[in-house]
């Protein structure tokens, strides 16, 4: 089971939780999210981390220049799209990518799973109107399983206390923790990680 640890706005911070072994960090670089990083932030906190971590850069609706931009300096391994982005907005960089989608009861994941067939994974998190994930809400997990050929990322309100049950209502491919492991808004808590990882890996 991997490990995603979404939104870090700190290097040292991002480097203590890549240490205790997760497999992923998610930076956020979205100016209407309360974890976004400027690119020089970025730079620092991706130089900052061991070996073996897969370096994500999440975009909502992004301009390509802008995405371009952000490619240039910072050597992400992987993109991920939380916004309206169609299959060839997210294929046009060449990259690995995840595209998110904001899950409720009129969701169709099997649809949305064929239409980004060229996806390295789906990550599926809890439908908000007026925001792009973050928001420590959980959904229905019933609704996660489905039958399709993509990895599934699960994400959503999840924390030390809920990934075990949604682990095993699911069986994702990967768990995906933001505000779950935080003392503050893109400040994460060493000590939260390492419970949920312990939950996880148990």
């Amino acid at each position: 089971m991997k490990i995603k640890v979404c939104g870090f706005t700190q290097a040292e911070n991002a480097r203590q939780a890549a240490l205790l072994g997760i497999d992923a960090i998610g930076l956020v670089f979205f100016d209407k999210s309360p974890r976004n990083v400027e690119v020089e932030t970025a730079v620092n906190i991706v130089n900052s981390l061991p070996p073996f971590v897969n370096r994500v850069g999440l975009f909502v609706n992004s301009e390509p220049d802008f995405i371009d931009e952000v490619l240039c300096e910072v050597p992400l391994d992987t993109l991920q799209f939380h916004g309206n982005e169609s299959p060839g907005d997210c294929e046009q960089y060449g990259m690995p990518y995840i595209k998110a989608l904001r899950v409720n009861k009129h969701t169709d994941i099997i649809k949305k799973a064929t239409e980004y067939s060229k996806a390295s994974g789906i990550l599926l998190d809890a439908f908000n109107e007026n925001a792009y994930g973050g928001t420590g809400e959980s959904f229905d997990w019933s609704l996660a399983n489905v039958d399709i050929d993509l990895p599934i990322i699960l994400a959503g309100g999840l924390s030390h206390i809920t990934v075990l049950e949604a682990i095993m209502q699911v069986n994702p491919y990967a768990v995906d923790v933001s505000s779950g492991v935080e003392s503050s808004k893109g400040i994460k808590d060493i000590d939260k990680i390492k419970q949920f990882i312990h939950q996880v890996r148990q």
